[in-house]
Protein backbone atom coordinates (compact mmCIF):
# COMPACT_ATOMS: atom_id res chain seq x y z
CA UNK A 1 0.00 0.00 0.00
CA UNK A 2 1.46 3.05 -1.23
CA UNK A 3 0.76 6.28 1.55
CA UNK A 4 0.66 9.85 0.95
CA UNK A 5 1.43 12.16 4.48
CA UNK A 6 0.16 15.87 3.86
CA UNK A 7 0.37 18.88 6.01
CA UNK A 8 -1.69 21.95 6.44
CA UNK A 9 0.62 24.15 8.31
CA UNK A 10 -0.20 26.96 10.92
CA UNK A 11 1.75 29.19 12.96
CA UNK A 12 0.98 27.23 16.58
CA UNK A 13 -0.70 24.12 15.17
CA UNK A 14 -0.76 22.01 12.10
CA UNK A 15 -3.58 19.67 10.48
CA UNK A 16 -2.17 16.37 8.81
CA UNK A 17 -3.48 13.49 7.50
CA UNK A 18 -2.21 10.42 6.08
CA UNK A 19 -4.08 8.62 3.61
CA UNK A 20 -3.79 5.36 1.20
CA UNK A 21 -2.55 6.62 -2.11
CA UNK A 22 -4.90 4.36 -3.95
CA UNK A 23 -8.05 4.47 -2.20
CA UNK A 24 -7.57 8.10 -0.77
CA UNK A 25 -8.65 6.33 2.87
CA UNK A 26 -8.01 8.36 5.19
CA UNK A 27 -5.64 6.75 7.53
CA UNK A 28 -4.39 8.82 10.54
CA UNK A 29 -5.13 12.57 11.36
CA UNK A 30 -5.30 15.05 13.22
CA UNK A 31 -4.82 18.87 13.93
CA UNK A 32 -1.48 18.94 16.27
CA UNK A 33 0.66 21.69 18.09
CA UNK A 34 3.59 22.01 15.79
CA UNK A 35 6.10 21.73 18.46
CA UNK A 36 4.15 17.75 19.13
CA UNK A 37 3.74 17.35 15.50
CA UNK A 38 7.74 17.87 14.69
CA UNK A 39 8.42 15.18 17.17
CA UNK A 40 6.28 12.82 15.74
CA UNK A 41 7.68 13.23 12.16
CA UNK A 42 10.70 12.66 13.52
CA UNK A 43 9.66 9.90 16.02
CA UNK A 44 6.94 8.19 13.49
CA UNK A 45 9.48 7.66 11.29
CA UNK A 46 11.41 5.31 13.62
CA UNK A 47 7.91 3.73 14.44
CA UNK A 48 6.25 4.21 11.28
CA UNK A 49 3.08 5.99 12.76
CA UNK A 50 3.84 8.69 10.27
CA UNK A 51 5.64 6.96 7.32
CA UNK A 52 4.85 7.75 4.02
CA UNK A 53 6.03 7.02 0.61
CA UNK A 54 5.22 10.40 -0.27
CA UNK A 55 4.96 13.70 1.77
CA UNK A 56 3.34 16.99 0.81
CA UNK A 57 3.63 20.32 2.83
CA UNK A 58 1.45 22.91 1.95
CA UNK A 59 3.63 26.17 0.84
CA UNK A 60 2.83 30.01 1.35
CA UNK A 61 2.32 32.19 -1.36
CA UNK A 62 2.60 35.61 -2.35
CA UNK A 63 -0.48 37.82 -3.34
CA UNK A 64 1.25 41.28 -3.32
CA UNK A 65 -0.76 41.86 0.24
CA UNK A 66 1.01 42.49 3.23
CA UNK A 67 1.67 39.61 5.71
CA UNK A 68 1.60 39.41 9.37
CA UNK A 69 4.09 37.88 11.84
CA UNK A 70 1.91 34.61 11.67
CA UNK A 71 2.53 34.23 8.10
CA UNK A 72 6.26 34.53 8.50
CA UNK A 73 6.20 32.25 12.24
CA UNK A 74 4.51 29.43 9.47
CA UNK A 75 7.09 29.86 6.61
CA UNK A 76 9.48 28.68 9.55
CA UNK A 77 7.59 25.78 10.35
CA UNK A 78 7.06 24.81 7.38
CA UNK A 79 11.18 24.55 6.71
CA UNK A 80 11.35 22.52 10.37
CA UNK A 81 8.63 20.13 9.13
CA UNK A 82 11.16 19.97 5.60
CA UNK A 83 13.79 18.42 7.75
CA UNK A 84 11.85 16.29 9.73
CA UNK A 85 9.83 14.87 7.04
CA UNK A 86 13.15 13.84 5.07
CA UNK A 87 13.69 10.16 5.28
CA UNK A 88 15.44 6.95 3.85
CA UNK A 89 13.00 4.62 2.33
CA UNK A 90 14.33 1.18 0.72
CA UNK A 91 14.65 3.06 -2.99
CA UNK A 92 16.64 6.36 -1.19
CA UNK A 93 15.96 9.16 0.09
CA UNK A 94 12.45 10.97 0.27
CA UNK A 95 12.20 14.66 0.12
CA UNK A 96 8.74 16.12 1.13
CA UNK A 97 7.07 17.90 -2.00
CA UNK A 98 6.23 21.58 -1.23
CA UNK A 99 2.85 22.60 -2.78
CA UNK A 100 0.69 25.97 -3.36
CA UNK A 101 -3.11 26.21 -2.53
CA UNK A 102 -3.88 27.37 -6.07
CA UNK A 103 -3.37 23.92 -7.87
CA UNK A 104 -5.38 22.11 -4.73
CA UNK A 105 -8.42 24.62 -5.38
CA UNK A 106 -8.32 23.84 -9.12
CA UNK A 107 -7.84 20.03 -8.80
CA UNK A 108 -11.17 20.28 -6.42
CA UNK A 109 -13.41 22.73 -7.63
CA UNK A 110 -11.95 24.36 -10.84
CA UNK A 111 -12.13 27.83 -9.43
CA UNK A 112 -9.34 29.84 -7.94
CA UNK A 113 -11.89 31.06 -6.09
CA UNK A 114 -12.32 28.62 -3.91
CA UNK A 115 -13.14 28.90 -0.62
CA UNK A 116 -12.30 25.73 2.26
CA UNK A 117 -15.98 25.51 1.91
CA UNK A 118 -16.04 24.67 -1.58
CA UNK A 119 -13.38 22.44 -0.93
CA UNK A 120 -15.22 20.47 2.03
CA UNK A 121 -18.02 19.93 -0.37
CA UNK A 122 -16.10 18.76 -3.29
CA UNK A 123 -14.39 16.76 -1.38
CA UNK A 124 -17.81 14.98 0.34
CA UNK A 125 -19.37 14.75 -3.29
CA UNK A 126 -16.49 12.63 -4.12
CA UNK A 127 -16.08 10.22 -1.10
CA UNK A 128 -19.29 10.53 0.60
CA UNK A 129 -21.74 11.77 -1.71
CA UNK A 130 -25.07 10.19 0.03
CA UNK A 131 -23.88 10.45 3.45
CA UNK A 132 -24.96 12.57 6.33
CA UNK A 133 -23.10 14.81 8.06
CA UNK A 134 -20.94 15.71 5.41
CA UNK A 135 -19.92 12.19 5.72
CA UNK A 136 -18.70 12.40 9.59
CA UNK A 137 -21.41 10.05 10.19
CA UNK A 138 -21.87 9.55 13.90
CA UNK A 139 -19.60 7.63 16.79
CA UNK A 140 -21.77 4.53 16.64
CA UNK A 141 -21.54 4.64 12.88
CA UNK A 142 -18.50 6.46 11.91
CA UNK A 143 -18.59 8.18 8.34
CA UNK A 144 -15.55 8.32 5.88
CA UNK A 145 -15.11 11.36 7.55
CA UNK A 146 -15.13 10.55 10.83
CA UNK A 147 -13.41 13.28 13.22
CA UNK A 148 -12.66 15.53 10.61
CA UNK A 149 -12.58 19.09 11.78
CA UNK A 150 -11.20 22.31 9.85
CA UNK A 151 -7.37 22.25 9.18
CA UNK A 152 -7.91 18.28 8.70
CA UNK A 153 -10.05 19.22 6.04
CA UNK A 154 -7.64 21.20 4.47
CA UNK A 155 -4.22 19.00 4.90
CA UNK A 156 -6.76 16.12 3.20
CA UNK A 157 -7.47 18.16 0.59
CA UNK A 158 -3.90 18.57 -0.21
CA UNK A 159 -3.89 14.69 0.22
CA UNK A 160 -5.87 13.73 -2.18
CA UNK A 161 -4.37 16.18 -4.64
CA UNK A 162 -1.32 14.75 -4.11
CA UNK A 163 -2.64 11.04 -5.11
CA UNK A 164 -4.67 11.91 -7.68
CA UNK A 165 -1.59 13.98 -9.59
CA UNK A 166 0.75 11.02 -8.97
CA UNK A 167 -1.64 8.55 -9.79
CA UNK A 168 -1.94 10.91 -13.45
CA UNK A 169 1.67 11.37 -13.69
CA UNK A 170 2.58 7.66 -13.54
CA UNK A 171 0.18 6.33 -15.83
CA UNK A 172 1.54 8.73 -18.36
CA UNK A 173 -1.71 10.64 -18.60
CA UNK A 174 -1.50 14.38 -19.54
CA UNK A 175 -1.95 16.80 -16.81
Amino acid sequence: MSTVLAIDPGNTESGWTLIDATTCKPLRFGKTPNVELRRMLLDGMADDYLTADHIVIEMIASYGMSVGADVFETCVWIGRFVESARHFDGSGRVFPQLIKRHPVKMHHCHSARAKDSNITQALVDRFAPDATNHGKGTKAQPGWFYGFAKDVWQAYALAVYAADTRALAESGAPF
